[in-house]
């Protein structure tokens, strides 16, 4: 099903609006320092102290060097899913980034489309519904995730936050008698004011700061290479990749956030070194397990079959900003939700070639020249109408590559 991008730049402006945190700022204030929430949220997000045992912080999984996302090379290569607190228990998918994220709307159906948008986590369950802001929940659900940062309840969250550093910034950002943990009630909002603080700071221009070579070329700041230029061609046109990746401004010239915040099965086989499989205490099908994604959480919602049945496989569209940021040239980045792919080149080829080369058992793929594809992980709504045979020639996959690397932020004119 196509997406109609006059629609999504609809959206996406008036999403863009709606959060002034997020906004792009002239050059001047590029250099004023956070806001006291956003300070306030970035000591949280950097706090290895906020798990049981210690150790774990929000940046063990979304590192700034990395784009906002997981900064262990190996485990991108291999398992691509992060360890917790505890180290032998694993989730069940790869870090999204946690930058760009803060336009997600408050999930929904559109009956126009046919589409769930917005929401957060691969598969959308943390709506907003709650808190009116999908990012803050986001942010609550590690701190008591037994696979995350594994702390038993909300008040050993509130004690954390009682004795950290920041303890006095944080009664000075919320006011009130603040900091108070001896009842649940009064614990839940700490853990609430911490969670907007965090979404505070990764809507802050420190994290979302819209400063890629694809920014200054929208600017006249910068002009792109002969290759560069040839891919962002191909990007909006023979590949496709606009459709869900909106590359353009939005209607008050808001810079492109390259996601429409909606949901696809793109086919993508299962990883087999995901150790998801082998977690049976919190796993126990085991190597059986099929990551249902947004069916699976409209599923647990309650909603009905005929309507969580088509979502099945289906997993949030990612930002491609910074999809190629790394501390360094050799460091390899995972992609797609279970990390099944290694490198950018890898996933652009199985886009082009995904439903031309035959069905094979096979091993997660570091570069494109493959001859076959492993199946699906989830067969049923896998998406055939804006991947799978682009009849993009090698020379073309490489300049789309080229072009995503322009989406890197630090970019220096």
């Amino acid at each position: 099903m196509f997406k109609r991008r006059w629609y999504l730049a609809t959206i996406l402006g008036a999403l863009l609006l709606a959060a002034a945190l997020a906004i792009v700022m002239p050059a001047s204030a590029k250099q004023s320092p956070l806001t006291p929430i956003e300070r306030l949220g970035k000591a949280i997000y950097f706090d290895t102290r906020l798990s049981q045992p210690e150790g774990q912080a929000c940046a063990s999984c979304h590192a700034p060097e990395a784009g906002f996302t997981g900064p262990d090379s190996s485990i991108n290569l291999t398992t691509a899913v992060y360890p917790g607190a505890v180290p032998t228990r694993f989730g069940n998918r790869k870090p999204p980034s946690a930058a760009y994220a803060g336009d997600s709307p408050i999930f929904y159906f559109d009956e126009v489309e046919g589409l769930w948008i917005g929401g957060m986590f691969w598969d959308g369950r943390a709506t907003g519904w709650t808190l009116g802001d999908p990012l803050a929940e986001q942010a609550q659900g590690p701190f008591l995730n037994p696979l995350e940062h594994n702390l038993p309840d909300v008040v050993s969250f509130c004690e954390k936050i009682q004795t950290a550093p920041y303890a006095t910034l944080f009664k000075n950002v919320w006011g009130g008698k603040g900091l108070r943990c001896k009842s649940d009630g009064d614990a839940y909002l700490v853990y609430e004011q911490a969670a907007r603080s965090i979404a505070a700071y990764e809507r802050s221009i420190e994290v979302s700061p819209f400063s890629s070579k694809y920014d200054a070329f929208l600017q006249g700041r910068a002009q792109l290479t002969e290759q560069e230029a040839w891919g962002m061609e191909l990007f909006n046109g023979k590949g496709m990749c606009n459709l869900c990746h909106i590359s353009e401004p939005g209607t008050l010239d808001q810079p492109p956030l390259f996601t429409d915040f909606s949901y696809d099965n793109l086919g993508i086989p299962r990883n087999p070194d995901n150790p998801f499989y082998e977690n049976l205490a919190y796993n126990p099908e085991g190597e059986d397990w099929i990551d249902p994604g947004l069916g699976g959480f409209l599923m647990s919602a309650g909603y009905p079959a005929d309507l969580y049945e088509p979502e099945l496989g289906k997993h949030k569209v990612p930002t491609l900003r910074n999809v190629d940021r790394r501390p360094y040239p050799e460091f390899i980045k995972a992609y797609g939700h279970n990390g099944y792919f290694k490198s950018l080149e890898a996933i652009v080829h199985f886009y082009n070639t995904r439903d031309v080369l035959p069905t094979c058992d096979g091993q997660t793929y570091t570069q494109p020249g493959v001859d076959c594809w492993p199946a699906p992980e989830v067969e049923q709504n896998v998406n055939i109408d804006e991947l799978g045979n682009l009849g993009l020639t090698e020379l073309e996959e490489a300049a789309i590559v080229a072009f995503m690397r322009t989406l890197s932020d630090g970019y220096m004119p």
